[in-house]
């Protein structure tokens, strides 16, 4: 069973806190299967890179993953709700203050619509900031007879298709951390000065609902108004509300790199990974004797696991018992990826399940992965009303079960991109040679996710 004491081997040790490399067992998950690995570790500067990485400044601080922890526990009690959402696979190219502002700013404004339809807090998370990497279903790709290793993120090769760009270069991990550590400071900047002033972020939704394809949801922006004018006419305190908490996530897919940047904490000499303030586990590399689900046990971070169709009642329970065995609230948060078609169907028996249990984990939806389909043309899009009809099935699953819908994780940008068919402001495919941006997976653009917004606002006030 995982123990968060403090073991005896470092217990009494005096002056400077141990290095990771000296924590039993973070290292255990080296003698195990890892899958969706990069063959890097004969290049060159594998070692050097990993060095670098071990002695670098951490991107997030203990005491704020122990933040969201308790922030979590709240939406694990049903007293807040989660959103996460960003880029499929972050580039280094878009990691510039226009783009990361737009999502940041987005995500600000689904926030308040969803705070104020669930009316509880929600906490805000950017997929950000180290999303860099992603699993592929082949080792290679092949174009006109040509083999080369498949694009598996930019912190592992290039998107373009030559010999030279596919190699895996472990120095992709350092650009990937100094991207991440520039993209945190401009989020910190953002959420701390002002950026995120509740009235402020108000107004940017007043101008959404002035569109006539979103005139259904003037009402909702209208009952927002007049409570943010209330506020304001009672003397509330603004300045508390000028600035927002707002953590970022990520796919610990690169273990190589999620290792590199595990921590000791001062305070409790307990590990933490310090890449991100939530890490999770992706379906492909959920295996419970596997090396992701080894090393994130490790850690003190709070952890999320992707859930898909195939998975049953007595997987989950022997994930919560590998990843959550004190059974923590905020501590493990399974994102169900089922698929419209699924949903209905796949998750009652996984909640069920775990509801028996008496485990306290966050029921997220993640409407996006499993309505993936690709088009004759080649490009690859999600139709919004599946995506919709997803997330009003998770909904819908809690609702006849009696728990909680803990929140909502989606791929999106805050730009005018042209990648998922659909919504009420309609994208179609006649639009993807022009808008289509995405080096992976298709996101809903900027109107798209303020419209899923608004319908999960529905759902929530509700309740």
């Amino acid at each position: 069973m995982l123990d968060f004491t403090v073991p005896d081997s470092l217990r009494n040790l005096a002056g400077p806190v141990p290095a990771a490399a000296d924590y039993p067992g973070l290292d255990a998950w080296r003698d195990l299967a890892a899958d969706q690995q990069p063959t890097w570790h004969d290049h060159p500067d594998f070692a050097p890179a990993v060095a670098e990485l071990n002695a670098v400044p951490p991107l997030v601080f203990a005491g704020e993953v122990d933040q969201l922890r308790s922030r979590l526990a709240e939406v694990a009690n049903g007293r807040a709700f989660f959103l996460q959402g960003g880029d499929c696979a972050e580039t280094f190219e878009g990691a510039t203050a226009d783009r990361i502002s737009a999502r940041v700013k987005t995500l600000l404004q689904m926030a308040v619509v969803l705070t104020y339809g669930a009316s509880m807090p929600v906490v805000k998370m950017g997929r950000m900031a180290g999303q860099f990497s992603k699993p592929r279903s082949s080792n290679d790709e092949t174009r006109d007879g040509v083999t080369l290793p498949t694009f598996r993120g930019e912190m592992v090769n290039g998107f373009d298709f030559t010999a030279e760009s596919r190699v895996h270069d472990p120095r992709r991990m350092v650009r990937g951390y100094n991207t991440s550590a520039s993209t945190l400071n401009l989020i910190r900047a953002f959420t701390t000065g002002g950026f995120a002033d509740l009235r402020l972020v108000h107004a940017w939704n007043m101008g959404f609902t002035t569109n006539p394809a979103h005139a259904r949801y003037e009402s909702l922006a209208r009952e927002i108004d007049r409570a943010v004018k209330f506020m304001d006419a009672c003397g509330a305190d603004f300045d508390a509300l000028r600035t927002t908490e707002f953590y970022a996530g990520h796919e610990a897919l690169l273990l190589d790199y999620e290792r590199a940047l595990t921590r000791i904490d001062s305070r409790t000499h307990l590990p933490y990974g310090t890449s991100g303030h939530f890490l999770w586990i992706g379906e492909r590399t959920r295996e419970l004797d596997g090396a992701h689900v080894d090393l994130l046990s490790r850690l003190r971070n709070p952890i999320g696991v992707k859930l898909g169709p195939k998975t049953t009642g007595d997987d989950a329970l022997a994930l919560i018992d590998k990843l959550d065995p004190e059974r923590e609230p905020g501590r493990l948060t399974f994102i169900t990826r089922m698929g419209a078609k699924n949903i209905r169907e796949k998750l009652p028996p996984l909640v069920e399940a775990v509801e028996r249990s008496g485990a306290k984990v966050v029921w997220v939806t993640d409407p996006m992965h499993g309505n993936t389909v690709s088009l004759p043309s080649g490009y690859k899009t999600r139709n919004f009303e599946d995506v919709v009809d997803e997330v009003r099935g998770f909904f819908e699953v809690h609702e006849a079960i009696g728990s909680f819908p803990g929140g909502i994780h989606v791929e999106m940008t805050g730009d005018d991109v042209a990648e998922c068919l659909g919504g009420s402001d309609p994208v179609d495919e006649s639009s993807f040679e022009d808008r289509y941006e995405s080096l992976c997976d298709p996101r809903l653009n900027h109107m798209q996710s303020l419209e899923i917004a608004f319908l999960v606002a529905g759902y929530l006030s509700r309740r």
